[in-house]
């Protein structure tokens, strides 16, 4: 008998950037080598790496960083974005066969479907895939995390900048050919 567990789940994780630890820390006496940093990174498989939506370069803040007096925006207006943002993606699954909930459940038919592109978002991942060597799964991911950004901002096409931001949350793709 094969019992099926349905399960939705949010991961998040975090590792160091090198074995060291200080890849990128512009403070501190840097030893690893890019074969060391490509070893290190590749404990973990890629294909693993590659369902994973967003991958991202943390550096360490420094004290200047730290202690500047601009007021971020609150934790109350991202939360606001955030329901608003997942309000317009339930609206557009209500009627999804797939059961789709938000946009990184869309499976690539929904995708294509819902991330309709403008000539100039084509040829920003176009380039993206190409200079980089992304796999088509990434491809997938930053279509997704694009889409999510525009309706973080309340824009309901997917323009450029959405991509330009997207596009380096791949580090992991992009540095070190994941």
């Amino acid at each position: 008998m094969l019992l099926t567990f349905p399960a939705r789940f949010m991961l998040a994780i975090a590792m160091n950037p090198c074995p060291y630890g200080f890849h990128n820390d512009r403070t501190r006496e840097y030893r690893c080598t890019p074969p060391m940093i490509q070893r290190y990174i590749s404990k973990i498989s890629g294909p693993l790496l590659d369902r994973i939506d967003i991958h991202i370069d943390v550096p360490a803040a420094n004290y200047k960083e730290m202690r500047l007096t601009t007021v971020p925006e609150s934790s109350a207006q991202i939360r606001e974005r955030v329901i608003r943002a997942r309000q317009t993606q339930l609206l557009r699954f209500a009627d999804s066969r797939q059961k789709t909930s938000c946009n990184a459940q869309m499976v690539s038919g929904e995708s294509r479907t819902f991330c309709k592109l403008k000539a100039d978002c084509e040829r920003l991942l176009e380039r993206a895939m190409t200079h980089q060597g992304l796999s088509a799964r990434a491809q997938e991911r930053i279509l997704k995390v694009a889409r999510t950004i525009a309706e973080l901002e309340a824009v309901p096409t997917i323009q450029p900048k959405h991509f330009a931001e997207a596009i380096p949350y791949r580090t992991l793709d992009r540095t070190y050919g994941a």
